[in-house]
C-alpha cells in the first residue's frame, strides 16, 4: 500500500508526528528566543506544528517541506485557521532536494525526527550546516539507543544496530561539525507510549469507520506486529530526543 496513506491513517491522532509532548514542543519554541520575523525552514515537517508555533510565537517566515501529500495538506489547513496570511508556506518535495535561495541567511534549520532523509544524523547536521547563519540554530530530532538492542529486537523490526548511537554520540556528531549543543530535549517512556498507543488508536477507529478499504488488513497487521515489537522490545531500548545545536559565530572557535 501507499506509504504515506499508511502514515496518514496511523498518525490522525497526533498534533506532533514525533514520540515527544506538546509541553517539551512548547519548551523548545520558547528556547529558541528567535528574532522577530525569523527565517526558517523545517524539513520533514509533518502536520506544520513546530513552524506553527514559530510564526505564532515570533512572526517566523519561511518554509515546511514533507513529502506526504496528507501531512501537507493538514498543515496548509491548520496554518490556515490558526495564522491567516502569516510568512508561513507548505510544499511537498523531498527535503533532500531543498537548497536557499542563499547560504547562511537562515536563523534556523530544522529536522526533527527524519534524519532518514539526509541519510543519518551526521548527515542531517551536515546538510542543514550551511543553510543557518552564524549564531543561528539547528534542530533535529533522533533516536539513540537506551541500552544494547537484543538481536530479537533488531530482527523484528528491521532496524540495523548501525542506524542509530548513543545520547552522547548524538550529540558529539555536532559538536565535531562546529556546533554548540546548548540543550536537548530527551523522551521518556510516557512520551513513547502516547506516541505508540496513539497509532494503535488511530488504526483502530480507521478499521471501525473504513471497513471495505481494501488495505486495511495491511495496516492493521503492520500495526500490531509494530504494537508487539514496541512492547517486547523497544519501550525499554529506543531513546528518542530533541537537539538545540547553535552554529559558532565563527567555525574554528
Amino acid at each position: 500500500m501507499d506509504t504515506w496513506k499508511f502514515y496518514d491513517i496511523t498518525h490522525r491522532e497526533h498534533l506532533v508526528c514525533n514520540p515527544t509532548s506538546e509541553e517539551k514542543l512548547a519548551r523548545l519554541v520558547e528556547l529558541l528566543r528567535l528574532p522577530t520575523d525569523a527565517q526558517v525552514v523545517d524539513i520533514a515537517c509533518g502536520k506544520g506544528e513546530f513552524l506553527i508555533r514559530l510564526a505564532e510565537t515570533y512572526g517566523a517566515r519561511g518554509l515546511g517541506i514533507d513529502i506526504s501529500p496528507f501531512f501537507i495538506a493538514e498543515a496548509e489547513r491548520r496554518i490556515d485557521l490558526r495564522t491567516p496570511g502569516g510568512g508561513i508556506g507548505f510544499t511537498r518535495m523531498n527535503g533532500a532536494d531543498f537548497k536557499p535561495d542563499e547560504p547562511e541567511r537562515l536563523d534556523l534549520a530544522s529536522c526533527i525526527g527524519a534524519s532518514w532523509v539526509f541519510g543519518g544524523h551526521a548527515e542531517t547536521l551536515e546538510a542543514l550546516y550551511p543553510m543557518v547563519r552564524p549564531g543561528g540554530w539547528i534542530v533535529v530530532g533522533e533516536p539513540y539507543w537506551r541500552q544494547e538492542p537484543p538481536e530479537d529486537y533488531l530482527k523484528a523490526s528491521g532496524i540495523a544496530k548501525e542506524a542509530f548511537g548513543s545520547h552522547y554520540s548524538n550529540a558529539q556528531a555536532g559538536e565535531r561539525l562546529g556546533l554548540d549543543l546548548v540543550h536537548a530535549i530527551a523522551s521518556d517512556k510516557d512520551d513513547w507510549d502516547r506516541y505508540e498507543g496513539l497509532q494503535w488508536y488511530a488504526t483502530n477507529e480507521y478499521a471501525s469507520t473504513h471497513p471495505d478499504d481494501p488495505d486495511l488488513a495491511a495496516v492493521v497487521e503492520r500495526v500490531e506486529k509494530d504494537k508487539e515489537t514496541y512492547l517486547r522490545w523497544g519501550r525499554d531500548t529506543l531513546g528518542w530526543a530533541i537537539y538545540l545545536f547553535r552554529r559558532r559565530i565563527r567555525r574554528d572557535q
